[in-house]
């Protein structure tokens, strides 16, 4: 059976059917359509329905859409007992249908819906420009693709293809189905847009991770005139905090209090996760702190904010304010409660989250924090009993609690126990690269270069794709992207150049290149030229280049920082006098004189 989440109520993609004018009825007609505006509640809609019948009404069409009408769309109503209502019309027309199907969708039950509009089929009721928007915002919440692409053939049958409305949902529905070029090719082939058009697209490559392409749409948007509303500029603040883009953030955020008044926690709770993810810590916390009504949500955007920076004990400090407040925590704040107590080695305090969340708020653990149990014993060296959790979990381990334990055997540098967890996690992910690389490295640092070559012929036998690692740096309001080796910016020569001079600084200063990071059986001058030619380093020397003396740096990268790149980013700190900021794939290291936030401890 199907299910579906509830449905705001919202007319982004749903232009309202105009109602009676009321001068044009008739004394009865009008007395009963003034009962139905002021009901509140089904006991006065009930009266009113029965005072409509004792005026003879009850076979009129006038009436009946108006008593469907009220029924099915007020926040009071009842969808059964509009269905009564309607099944007595002996000829419902598309607006008897429309209105139902609205409701259905309304009071998230699609299926009903789509089965309504099967039924409209059937009796010939003719589809207008207002059946199709709710029918596609149903399959969108049904996930149903198939009826989806059906009845977008329903509207060019039925000559809607250009009725801005239907296009608008139809780019929804694709969008939230992932299928994101037929979202595109809608709104490519519209002859007229709304904000709505823009804000349904943009969302679309939101949901579905492209955040350079939202920037990107964006920027054409407001090239073209248009001024974005309240779900777009959220959506864009999104992609910023995922980028790492902190000026093209703070523009928005600017833009955001110019143009739109009474924020709501959504907005307010975006810009607060936006400036923690590009750095801004502080910042963010200072939003928080002002927002005068605070949800679950907004906290648990706190929490997860100070893990990633490794403020552990705030975070444990705010989840105590959170429940002070009166408010409960549910699976997710504990997922950043305890991902905090990982990041910063507070075991015990880890332990004691974990039995609260099972005996005080009577949460039953999900896989995420079994998850996070595994990273916070494993990241500490207690790999034994990281392994015996997960023996002892109620569920089947999944690929990520595995994966936490082999990076934790990488960091311990424990290779039977890596040798054992990779082969649940080849059995689980044959396909994904990385977790072969881990092991190859781990078999790299003990000089196991016959074991080294097997792997990666494994790897290359299953067809395991490996992520490329990257870094950006945002420059000017411009991300700047690159990789290993990377040539192809057009400022190569001079980030060389660069990195050629940090090389001779960093000599001085007593660095030594850990070429265990290499994974290559080479000889130590080429370990040396790739280790220096890591993308963090290559973002970093572009961003020493191109910007004034003293300025801070921000970098985000996907993957996990090497150790070599930490150990030289915190030497260029120093040498260079800049504040340099580094979120990786688990969290941000802050590099400031010589030092990192973190206490090499990641």
């Amino acid at each position: 059976m199907f299910r579906a989440s509830v449905i705001q109520q919202t007319n982004l993609f749903i232009a309202p059917e105009s109602t009676a004018n009321v001068s044009e009825l008739k004394p009865k007609e009008q007395e009963c359509f003034s009962l139905l505006q002021k009901c509140k509640s089904m006991d006065e809609f009930k009266q009113a329905h029965a005072r409509t019948i004792k005026l003879g009404l009850e076979r009129d069409a006038r009436a009946a859409h108006e008593l469907i009408t009220a029924c099915a769309l007020s926040a009071w109503g009842s969808m059964d007992y509009a269905r009564l209502i309607f099944d007595q019309i002996n000829d419902p027309l598309p607006f008897d249908f429309n209105t139902m199907m609205r409701g259905y969708i309304d009071d998230s039950d699609p299926i009903t819906a789509l089965l309504l509009y099967k039924e409209m089929q059937e009796r010939g009721a003719k589809p207008d420009a207002f059946t199709y928007p709710p029918l596609l915002r149903g399959c969108a919440l049904l996930s149903a693709l198939r009826e989806g692409t059906q009845i977008h053939g329903h509207v060019f049958k039925f000559g809607f293809e250009s009725d801005l409305f239907t296009q608008n949902s139809l780019i929804n529905m694709y969008g939230k189905r992932g299928q994101i070029e037929h979202s595109s090719k809608v709104f490519d082939q519209m002859r007229h847009r709304s904000v709505a058009s823009w804000s349904a697209l943009i969302a679309a490559y939101a949901r579905l991770g492209f955040w350079d392409e939202c920037l990107g749409l964006f920027g054409t948007m407001s090239s073209e005139g248009w001024r974005a509303d309240e779900s777009t500029l959220v959506n864009v603040l999104c992609s910023c905090g995922h980028l790492g883009a902190l000026d093209l953030g703070r523009s928005t955020h600017g833009f955001l209090m110019k143009t739109i008044y009474g924020h709501n926690v959504i907005a307010e709770t975006s810009l607060i996760d936006m400036y923690i993810k590009c750095g801004r810590l502080t910042k963010g916390l200072s939003l928080f702190e002002s927002m005068p009504k605070k949800n679950i949500v907004t906290y648990s955007v706190m929490i997860s904010g100070l893990a990633m920076h490794g403020e552990g004990r705030m975070a444990l400090q705010l989840f105590s304010d959170m429940i002070t407040e009166g408010i409960k925590p549910d699976n997710v704040v504990y997922v950043g409660v305890l991902s905090a107590c990982s990041h910063a080695g507070l075991i015990d305090e880890g332990l004691q989250c974990f039995d609260r969340l099972r005996f005080e708020h009577r949460i039953t653990p999900t896989i995420q924090h079994y998850g996070c149990m595994v990273d916070l014993l494993g990241r500490a060296g207690m790999l034994d009993q990281a392994h015996e959790l997960i023996r002892s979990m109620p569920m089947e381990p999944n690929d990520v609690v595995w994966r936490c334990l082999l990076s934790a055997c990488k960091v311990h540098n424990n290779l039977e126990l890596a040798e054992s967890t990779s082969r649940h996690l080849f059995q689980l992910d044959p396909h994904n690269g990385g977790d072969y690389v881990l092991l190859s490295n781990i078999y790299a640092r003990s000089l196991r270069w016959d074991a080294v070559a097997k792997i990666w012929t494994d790897m290359v036998r299953r067809g395991a794709v490996q992520t490329p690692g990257f870094s950006m740096v945002e420059v000017r309001r411009k991300l700047h992207r690159f990789v290993s080796q990377d040539m192809s910016h057009p400022k190569s020569y001079e980030v060389y150049e660069m990195l050629h001079q940090i090389g001779w600084q960093l000599r001085f200063e007593g660095y030594c290149p850990d070429t265990s990071q290499v994974l290559f059986d080479v000889d130590e001058e080429e370990k040396k030229r790739l280790l220096y030619g890591h993308s963090q380093k290559l973002a970093i020397a572009f961003a020493l280049i191109s910007t004034s003396q003293g300025s801070p740096i921000r970098v985000v990268k996907n993957l996990r920082m090497c150790n070599d790149c930490h150990d030289v980013t915190k030497m260029i700190s120093k040498i260079f006098k800049r504040e340099i900021s580094v979120r990786d794939r688990n969290r941000f290291h802050h590099f400031r004189d010589g030092r990192c936030s973190c206490g090499d401890y990641w």
